[in-house]
């Protein structure tokens, strides 16, 4: 289970086990999940300290992901699935084997985001409002969890002669897509962070901001992988074709926000729309 990494232009070399040590002789813990549970965490640290600043209240957090985190787990797979059905219409039986691999992180973000518009909608929220503050904790939990693929020497992209090219198991070296998209995402935190402080003009804003820099990101970096998911029989990468389209939509709801002054993302559709956090009328007391 061991793996090789190198970054042979810095001179660098790591010997990495994809188990991180055995839970009571019975089961093999691995750094992935340990990575992914660590960004969940900081996420939630995050968001549970910035949550009153936008409004809600931290019971509110605990309770949306209760409803975030399994929807994004089975849409993580949903989304891996159906865009390689060839092999799992052969092998229906693994279609649950989540342990084996094959979450992708854009299934994951739009289960994570409908779940909590649904728990938003049930509870009369401002959804423009929770996507501010959930994708600040997406940033965080994608930067941290992309270590998970280093680990396991996956999700790397081509061949490549740069500085920062990276071998695996004495193969490459190739482009360390992980790497790229780790520090995009933690810039991106850092500017949606200072957005949130000191230029935040509407609900949605930083969800718009989001779109338009994950997905600027994510469609030059899905360029250079050799690991993607297609359309069908074409060579339209999924995610990237998501990443573009997710951008262009971000840059052109940004801009008619910004010229029309609104208070919330929702008053592009309803200039009515209640800007509030959380609806007076069904505010509870604790």
């Amino acid at each position: 289970m061991e793996q090789v990494i190198g970054f042979p232009a810095l001179g660098l070399e790591f010997t990495l086990d994809r188990v991180a040590f055995n839970a009571f002789g019975l089961k093999d813990i691995y750094w992935y999940g340990i990575i992914i549970a660590v960004g969940l965490l900081l996420a939630v640290l995050y968001a549970g300290v910035r949550i009153e600043s936008f409004g809600f209240t931290r019971d509110m957090l605990y309770d949306a992901l209760l409803w975030a985190l399994p929807s994004a787990i089975v849409c993580a797979r949903l989304y891996y699935v159906i865009f390689e059905w060839g092999y799992y219409s052969a092998h229906p039986a693994d279609i649950i084997a989540v342990w084996k691999g094959g979450l992708a992180i854009y299934g994951g973000v739009i289960g994570a985001l409908l779940a909590v518009a649904l728990y938003d909608r049930k509870n009369r929220l401002s959804i423009p409002g929770t996507f501010d503050v959930a994708v600040l904790g997406l940033l965080i939990g994608q930067c941290i969890g992309r270590w998970g693929n280093f680990v396991n020497g996956e999700a790397h992209g081509s061949e490549t002669t740069a500085l920062l090219g990276m071998t695996v198991n004495g193969e490459g070296p190739f482009h360390p897509t992980f790497l790229y998209e780790s520090l995009w995402n933690f810039v991106g935190f850092w500017v949606l962070h200072f957005i949130s402080k000191k230029c935040y003009r509407f609900k949605g804003q930083l969800f718009l901001c989001y779109l338009i820099w994950y997905g600027a990101g994510r469609a030059w970096i899905e360029g250079l992988r050799t690991d993607s998911l297609y359309l069908g029989g074409t060579g339209i990468r999924v995610s990237q074709l998501v990443a573009v389209a997710s951008c262009v939509v971000g840059v052109v709801l940004l801009i008619l926000c910004l010229r029309r002054g609104v208070e919330t993302l929702t008053q592009l559709v309803d200039p009515h729309a209640d800007p509030r956090a959380v609806r007076a009328e069904t505010t509870k007391e604790s």
